[in-house]
């Protein structure tokens, strides 16, 4: 029974549909709305808003000032660069009940046999490494598996993951895990080519108030409460910022990375870039450009992309693999909604629902091929290593890049002529969830392209893939 102290808010979309709704005493913190959002779409990461701005996981329902009744906005940041590792070579996805079902490469995490019993229910999230993954469950708790150096096991910090994680994001070879209290733990190999599952380093700044973490190939950054950025991992690859660190005290209000850099945008809309200057970290070429304006950033393999407010697009980073734009520089003037990365390319939507490419050629950058198809009407691109796949109003998808990693989506062609709704990419292979809970799957058949030892598994009730 509900007491005095008792929230009832409901979570809308922008859109105005109610996700879900619920109770929870003002004595808590706002957590409780976080794991609502994450019951009512398991695996989809998601941003609670008061006004314009984010809502911690830590943040006491208290300090909102909340009345019963009140609607606490939810955004659903798309899923095609965060969340992922290109170089996984498996998939797992959850179902209705929770339960999760892998398959792909056994090493790289498609045999989950070993910790099956904890995966039969109560699954709201996962994330992976290039060879493992892990799954929060609805108590807080984790659960991990696969390559038990590269974040498929917990190594020491065990005790610290069983209940109170509200997400966790992976790199190549480890994983970082937010905790209710905005603290963070770490796992998986440690030094340079480990991937940053050491964190000691920096443990004093991230004992409380880290609201978002985001991993390179071989590092990590982790943004916090108060607008500052803590980093990581590989000194090469953005696990140092000590040279731009004056710049990431405080107004960073989201953070992307490439394989070895970052780019945070600040609440100005200017963005601070650290790391490989090869891979994006210098952007000094491009710097007028985005000293205001910039509301989204993209990052690939080795560069990035930045929407700006008037729908333009700015790239830097290694020009063969997308951050030199110039050849399809008018088409990106503006109008722009959405960029989405493969590792050597980028593909952007614009409001009429078309698609610019550029880039590497064979790695999706040319999509000369499937051109009539793209000239509106998409409404989401995703990419893995060298492809992408791209779904229209209609449900249905089109593919391109280099054909043997998923660009080439013919055997399964009839099954994506309508009814998808999300597609998630690996390193050489695509998975697309249908909507009345299907799962397709094309590409490298070792890296999860071919799903028929589990396809009983996935005909129904699929709510996530990653």
């Amino acid at each position: 029974m509900a007491t005095s102290s008792d929230v009832f808010f409901e979570l809308p979309e922008l859109s105005g549909l109610e996700v879900a709704a619920g109770t929870c005493s003002a004595t808590l913190r706002a957590n409780c709305s976080y794991q609502c959002a994450h019951l009512a779409k398991p695996g989809r990461r998601c941003r609670l808003l008061q006004g314009s701005l984010d809502i911690a996981p830590i943040t006491p329902l208290a300090a909102l000032g909340l009345i019963s009744g009140t609607c606490i906005p939810v955004v659903w940041p798309s899923s095609s660069a965060a969340d992922r590792h290109p170089l996984s070579r498996a998939f797992a996805s959850i179902k209705a009940d929770g339960g999760v079902v892998t398959w792909g490469d056994a090493r790289a995490g498609g045999d989950s046999s070993a910790v099956a019993s904890l995966l039969t229910e109560g699954v709201v999230q996962v994330c992976r490494t290039s060879h493992a993954f892990a799954a929060i469950k609805a108590d807080g708790g984790v659960v991990a598996w696969g390559d038990a150096g590269r974040g498929g096991h917990f190594l020491g910090v065990a005790p610290l993951l069983t209940g109170g994680v509200v997400h966790v994001c992976g790199n190549s070879n480890a994983i970082a895990a937010i905790k209710t209290d905005g603290s963070v733990v770490t796992w998986g190999n440690f030094g340079r080519k480990g991937g940053s599952g050491d964190s000691s380093a920096v443990a004093p700044l991230l004992t409380e108030g880290v609201i978002q973490i985001c991993g390179s190939y071989f590092a990590f950054a982790a943004r916090k409460a108060d607008g500052s950025v803590v980093t990581w991992g590989d000194v090469v690859g953005g696990g140092d910022s000590s040279a731009v660190a004056s710049l990431l005290t405080d107004g960073s209000v989201h953070v992307c990375g490439s394989n070895r850099a970052f780019a945070a945008i600040k609440t100005d809309g200017s963005v601070v870039t650290w790391g490989f200057a090869g891979g994006g970290g210098d952007s000094s070429a491009v710097a007028p450009l985005l000293i205001e304006g910039v509301v989204h950033v993209s990052g690939n393999s080795h560069a990035f992309a930045a929407i700006k407010a008037d729908g333009s697009v700015v790239t830097w980073g290694d020009a063969d693999r997308g951050g030199n734009s110039s050849a399809v520089a008018p088409l990106l003037t503006e109008g722009v909604v959405h960029v989405c990365g493969s590792s050597r390319a980028f593909a952007a939507i614009k409001t009429d629902g078309s698609v610019v490419t550029w880039g590497f050629a064979r790695g999706g950058g040319d999509s000369s091929a499937v051109a009539p198809f793209m000239t509106e009407g998409v409404v989401h691109v995703c990419g893995n290593s060298n492809a992408f796949a791209a779904i229209k109003a209609d449900g249905s998808v089109v593919t391109w890049g280099f054909a043997g990693r998923g660009g080439d989506s013919s055997a399964v062609a009839p099954l994506l002529t309508e009814g998808i709704v999300h597609v998630c990419g690996n390193s050489n292979a695509f998975a697309a969830k249908k909507a009345d809970g299907s799962v397709v799957t094309w590409g490298d058949a070792g890296s999860g392209g071919n799903s028929s030892s589990v396809a009983p598994l996935l005909t129904e009730g699929v709510v996530h893939v990653c």
